[in-house]
């Protein structure tokens, strides 16, 4: 299949590689469609192993309390893995477990790997579901011990025999071949660097000649959006010419997708990068002001985003990101519903019908044919689907996300839809929650955490107490 691979699979004390430890271990390698070796040794995790794991792996405390640690096998296993591909089922997992255990003893681990449940997807495309079980029970394999090391290697094994005997060799080499592929790096960019890139939220930057960096960008899966930069189907000679001026990069991972986005959003707005068009920071973002009085002139002032108070929402209609588009959608909201422009602002004048009443498109506030009273009521109902929302809360809320690869645990602390701040721990969420800020309001932020909100599985933390 690949001129040397070994398949390999861990069981662990449970799912998290920064906190939990490796119980088991079993290997088989490959070289050049040999097999050349074969190993398996119970690990000493030191730390005990929950029940629940017990029970589903078979492997207790006593069986793994003479066994060695994992420090006592690393060069071993580091011998046995030189020069050769590491192939497991789900290889995020057992690879994240590898680097944990060898970040331990100072060890930096890297290695190619490829995934044996992304290629039953390739070769098996019918089918639904690509986990051991589903393999187990899809090529009727029997008399192996599931969950244990050894035996699901084993399970991966004879599904890959049963490829090449339905699809024939070249076929699964092909497969195999077009996961191990990778974009082609551009000479100035470390390999290695690329491969130490997680499959998990964070956001990453791009980097020119200097420390001011050309791109800041987010993604649910670094790994995946980096490496499509470099593909060679650009899309667009912007991002083409992107990646030629880029010299290095640099990642910082997140709990989930919200937290990216705050980061993206601020990291942007602080840094001013060159190819963050869209979300470069724009002094004209701004929203419609009601006016408190029926008779006031005009009915609606175009206030900027640093003018906004937070606490202070229930007159304010649409987040616009120009004077142009706020215009425009006015006009429009206008000639919908009938409404005065001159009384609106859009017409200069205090006297005399607005030329829209002489085409029928108003109802005659400009000349006395409507009262203002009425007016300004219409006026409300035609924004009110504009309209900006309260806080919904007594005070301060958190917004928590949680990433159980990286155990990383992040809190978003916000007041009137302002964003104060992240806490990692028990004491940065009291110092957030304590502290007295000036509010100022950000209507990116205010899109964000309105969409979050709006989520079901959104876990909101009352701060007000």
């Amino acid at each position: 299949m690949l001129p040397s691979v070994t398949f390999l699979d861990l069981e662990t004390t449970g799912a998290t590689p920064l906190r939990d430890r490796i119980t088991e271990i079993a290997l088989v390698r490959f070289d050049d469609g040999v097999e050349t070796l074969r190993w398996q040794t119970l690990i000493n995790p030191q730390q005990p192993i929950p029940p629940f794991i017990q029970s589903l792996t078979g492997i207790n405390d006593a069986m793994v309390a003479d066994a060695p640690t994992f420090a006592e096998v690393a060069d071993k296993l580091l011998a046995l893995l030189e020069g050769s591909v590491l192939a497991a089922h789900n290889v995020r997992f057992d690879h994240g477990f590898l680097k944990s255990e060898f970040k331990r003893i100072g060890c930096n681990f890297r290695t190619k790997v490829l995934c044996t449940v992304k290629l039953s997807r390739l070769l098996y495309p019918q089918y639904y579901s690509h986990g051991i079980d589903a393999i187990v029970e899809r090529h009727r394999i029997t008399g192996l011990a599931r969950h244990r090391a050894m035996g699901d290697v084993e399970a991966i094994l004879i599904m890959l025999n049963d490829a090449r005997r339905d699809l024939g060799e070249e076929e699964v080499r092909a497969a195999a071949l077009k996961l191990m592929s990778a974009p082609t790096l551009p000479p100035h960019i470390d390999a290695s660097l690329v491969g130490e890139l997680p499959e998990a939220p964070g956001v990453y930057l791009f980097y020119g000649e200097n420390d001011l960096p050309l791109y800041i960008g987010k993604s649910i899966n670094l790994r995946a959006r980096v490496l499509s930069h470099f593909s060679s189907d650009h899309a667009s000679s912007k991002e083409m010419r992107m990646t030629q001026e880029m010299k290095r990069f640099e990642w910082i991972p997140t709990a989930g997708e919200f937290s990216a986005l705050l980061l993206e959003s601020r990291l942007v707005k602080e840094r001013l990068p060159i190819y963050n068009r869209q979300l470069r920071r724009e002094r004209q973002l701004c929203s419609w002001r009601l006016a408190p009085g029926d008779t006031s002139q005009p009915l609606l002032t175009l206030v900027h985003e640093d003018e906004i108070d937070p606490s202070q929402l229930t007159q304010l209609f649409g987040t616009f990101k120009s004077k142009r588009q706020a215009v425009e959608t006015l006009r429009k909201i206008a000639e919908m519903s009938h409404l005065c422009v001159k009384a609106l602002g859009l017409e200069p004048g205090r006297n005399g019908p607005c030329f829209a009443y002489q085409l029928k498109g108003c109802k005659g506030v400009c000349c006395g044919q409507e009262s203002t009273e009425m007016h300004a009521l219409r006026v409300q109902q035609a924004l009110i689907a504009h309209k900006l929302k309260i806080w919904p809360y007594p005070g301060k809320i958190g917004i928590e996300e949680y990433n159980l690869e990286n155990d990383l645990r992040q809190i978003h602390v916000f007041e009137h839809w302002v964003y104060l701040g992240v806490a990692v721990d028990d004491d940065s969420l009291q110092e957030l929650r304590t502290q007295k800020t000036a509010l100022k309001f950000d209507l990116d932020t205010y899109k964000l955490l309105l969409k979050m909100l709006a989520q079901k599985k959104t876990r909101v933390l009352d701060l007000a107490g």
